[in-house]
């Protein structure tokens, strides 16, 4: 393999990866916080991508769908969060991974009443449209793009965690809960963000992706399954192991694609399997901590 084949493929995973990423990260820190496992939230990155190709066919403009976005999908996760999915806290982990799955049933069926079941168009803004020269190699412009927006998106979230009291607040409450409620905080108030940010960051991977994966239905069932796979290898509840595994894991697909095409979904799969021998918490989990 040439040098510039290489750093194409290199390239083409770190794209991969960062939607990987951000579906990841949205669901590590619900369960970070929450101790639930979000069934739901492959259906939030399809609303999101709806969402977003809604308001670009209405408006034109790319940028203003990923201010639109966040928002209309945070706000709806809000309100499950707070209506359907709070009800269920302390009573194990059954019954708000069966009530989150049913949510994104629901959620699926009502874009197939609403939206239809043959998709939307969603092509690539004409300004991130062709390649760029990278020296050793052409690359498309809209992935750059793509990590260049997870990296802006990583690093407004490590901020918002590290560098505000809310933040503390965060990450004080996926280590003991029961201590930052006898502080006086209203740690409902607390799930509730950081349950909607988890969806919103699903919603704002939706978008980015739509421009290659296409916007369907049911474009939210793999990439639960994806995210499934990098939050087990990352180690459940783990931001930084959300991060590195998802672009291990689309790094991974990528160079298996370019070799053994046939066995490229399985590749990420043997990976986890590799993974949980050696490290049965994933690379970065610990219980109970947020990190």
């Amino acid at each position: 393999m040439t040098l510039d084949l290489f750093l194409l493929q290199l390239f083409t995973g770190l794209a991969l990866g960062s939607i990987y990423v951000l579906v990841a990260l949205g669901l590590s820190l619900i369960f970070g916080l929450l101790t639930i496992v979000n069934f739901a939230h492959g259906q939030f990155f399809m609303l999101g991508a709806y969402v977003g190709a809604f308001t670009l066919g209405f408006t034109g403009n790319f940028w203003l769908s990923l201010i639109v976005v966040p928002i209309v999908v945070g706000g709806i996760g809000m309100l499950c969060e707070r209506f359907l999915v709070r009800p269920l806290y302390g009573r194990g982990i059954d019954y708000p991974l069966l009530l989150t799955y049913g949510l994104g049933l629901i959620l699926l069926e009502l874009v197939r009443i609403f939206a239809g079941t043959q998709g939307v168009p969603f092509s690539t803004p004409r300004f991130l449209a062709g390649a760029v020269d990278l020296h050793f190699f052409f690359f498309p412009k809209y992935r750059l793009f793509l990590i260049v927006a997870t990296a802006v998106i990583l690093l407004a979230l490590w901020l918002l965690l590290e560098k505000t009291s809310y933040g503390l607040i965060i990450r004080a409450g996926a280590r003991d809960q029961e201590i930052v409620q006898v502080l006086g905080v209203d740690i409902g108030r607390v799930w509730l963000i950081v349950f909607g940010i988890g969806v919103a960051i699903a919603g704002v991977a939706g978008v980015l992706a739509a421009p290659i994966r296409g916007v369907f239905p049911e474009m939210g069932v793999p990439v639960l399954v994806e995210a499934f796979v990098v939050t087990v290898v990352g180690g459940m509840g783990s931001l930084l192991g959300a991060v590195i595994a998802g672009l291990l894991v689309g790094v991974t697909f990528s160079f298996t694609s370019f070799f053994y095409p046939e066995m490229a979904t399985l590749s990420m799969f043997v990976l986890m399997a590799l993974v949980l021998v050696f490290r049965p918490r994933g690379l970065f989990g610990r219980a109970g901590v947020l990190g």
